[in-house]
């Protein structure tokens, strides 16, 4: 089956590369063109070392290798006005929009909630939740005015559905976008516009892939990597698999951005190898 999302428009945060490049290529691939977005920089507190305008620059060309236009802009998600501005400016050029992928995020090592920072807390609901919210305000009024409907995918994580420790701000976002989520479904359903979440365990992406991580979970030993890391993340799952990777994601980004899914919406999706069974 191809061309699932022939002639459609996507907006999509964080699209520089990890999971939100994935994302961007994957609709590309079924016939989508891109707004594509992104910080661009790193995060004090987060261990992923920081996208670049470069990496961004790629993952235009990846799209325009495919055949698809793909227009750009670096964002923080923090910043409505500037989300506004790219959105308008991608439709302006592109003609209409049709799908919303909330993808940015970030990870943070973090402590026990009553010893947190306010600054780490504060970054990681700004970026994970409020992000969220700017991005879907941003783009709602470009969907309506289509006329068309559409479909609107954020991304949580397991950590919305279940808690951990030492990452409380990161659970308290990613649960949030669930509410933000299912009231945004109630809100825009009248007018064919779906909304759901998807819930990824780790990812073989910069997110996880990086020492920082490695070291938190392996302190035991001096220069730890990903072979050192797969037994614990294995620990996670039911299927024997450390992680899955970022296009088992985009497959389930593309089933609900066509209309395939045409009439789900208010879900949250698991892409989980069994995590959340335990």
């Amino acid at each position: 089956m191809t061309g699932r999302v022939e002639g459609r428009v996507a907006f999509i945060t964080g699209a520089a590369r990890g999971q939100g490049r994935s994302h961007a290529v994957r609709l590309a691939q079924e016939g989508a063109d891109i707004i594509a977005v992104d910080i661009c920089r790193g995060f004090e507190d987060s261990p992923a070392p920081a996208a670049t305008p470069d990496d961004l620059a790629e993952t235009a060309d990846m799209i325009k290798n495919l055949g698809r236009r793909v227009v750009t802009a670096q964002v923080d998600v923090r910043d409505y006005a500037a989300l506004k501005a790219a959105v308008d400016a991608g439709v302006e050029e592109l003609g209409r929009l049709d799908i919303v992928v909330a993808n940015a995020g970030i990870g943070t090592t973090g402590v026990k909630l009553h010893k947190m920072e306010e600054a780490s807390w504060e970054e990681t609901i700004g970026v994970n939740l409020g992000g969220v919210w700017k991005t879907v305000k941003a783009a709602v009024p470009q969907l309506k005015s289509g006329g068309r409907g559409g479909s609107i995918i954020i991304t949580s994580s397991v950590g919305g559905l279940k808690a951990y420790p030492h990452v409380g701000h990161y659970v308290a976002a990613k649960h949030g976008v669930v509410g933000l989520m299912r009231t945004f479904a109630v809100e825009l359903g009248a007018e064919s516009i779906r909304v759901n979440t998807i819930h990824p365990t780790h990812v073989n992406s910069p997110l996880l892939m990086n020492e920082p991580t490695y070291r938190l979970f392996r302190p035991d030993l001096e220069n730890p990597g990903p072979d050192d890391l797969a037994p614990i993340c294995q620990s996670f799952h039911f299927l024997p698999i450390p992680w899955v990777e970022p296009a088992d994601i985009s497959n389930a980004v593309l089933f609900l951005a066509s209309d395939e899914s045409r009439y789900i919406t208010g879900i949250t999706l698991p892409v989980d190898a069994g995590s959340l069974l335990k």
